[in-house]
């Protein structure tokens, strides 16, 4: 029989009511946030299978909302995750969709953007408050949101230029290993996932990182120290 641990069953210390629709929904607007890197002026929630039909009720509105505003599933303010939005000057909207058969029914496309800058993510919730990314813009991927082993980075740069080589190397003389790689690609553009062991990285040189040439964007998905 397999081992199931409380946090497989119970979920994770969450607003509720419900594991899958609120502390998941939460995960994923904070992965969407982290990834995007920016504040964003107006946010649109596709929301797929039982997320469209039971968002009102189950909170996963205000919950996604909420992880885009980097509340903690924890959090008692997702349950006035509006009124703090239209404080903060943020434009909302939750629009059902059937984004397609293949999705999990837990799915949804969030789009952040401001006025020089958009990018959506595809997220769905698993289970027990657990999540997977699976798209970033047009970029097909795989990032699990419970917290695992490895600290992780994403990286979007031109593709074909053997910059990822340079950004690995600029990585190793932090002293910090690089454990695994998945790329994926778009047209002139890549992007990939790199899993860190060791110390953490920190802000200034995720951001030094981010300066090598051809190098789009650097993201880390977890919080950064300053210095």
């Amino acid at each position: 029989m397999q081992h199931l641990s409380i946090f497989d069953i119970a979920g994770p210390i969450m607003v509720g009511p419900s594991s899958s629709h609120t502390a998941g929904a939460c995960k994923i607007g904070q992965f969407a946030r982290a990834l995007y890197h920016k504040t964003p002026k107006k946010v649109t929630f596709y929301l797929h299978g039982s997320f469209g039909e039971v968002f009102k009720g189950h909170a996963t509105d205000r919950a996604l909302l909420g992880g885009v505003m980097k509340f903690r599933t924890s959090d008692t303010r997702i349950k006035d995750s509006f009124k703090i939005a239209q404080e903060k000057g943020i434009k909302y909207e939750f629009i059902p969709k059937n984004l397609g058969e293949h999705w999990h029914p837990n799915t949804v496309k969030v789009v952040l953007e401001n006025r020089n800058y958009k990018m959506s993510v595809i997220g769905s919730s698993i289970g027990g408050g657990m999540i997977e990314i699976l798209k970033i813009d047009n970029f097909d991927v795989h990032i699990k949101g419970r917290a695992g082993k490895y600290q992780s980075l994403v990286v979007c740069y031109d593709h074909g230029k053997n910059i990822m080589k340079k950004v690995v190397e600029g990585i190793k003389k932090l002293g910090i290993g690089v454990a695994e790689l998945e790329k994926t690609h778009y047209k002139d553009k890549a992007l990939c996932v790199i899993s860190l062991e060791g110390r953490r990285i920190k802000l200034p040189e995720v951001m030094n990182l981010e300066k090598i040439s051809g190098v789009e964007f650097v993201r880390a998905l977890t919080k950064l120290q300053k210095q």
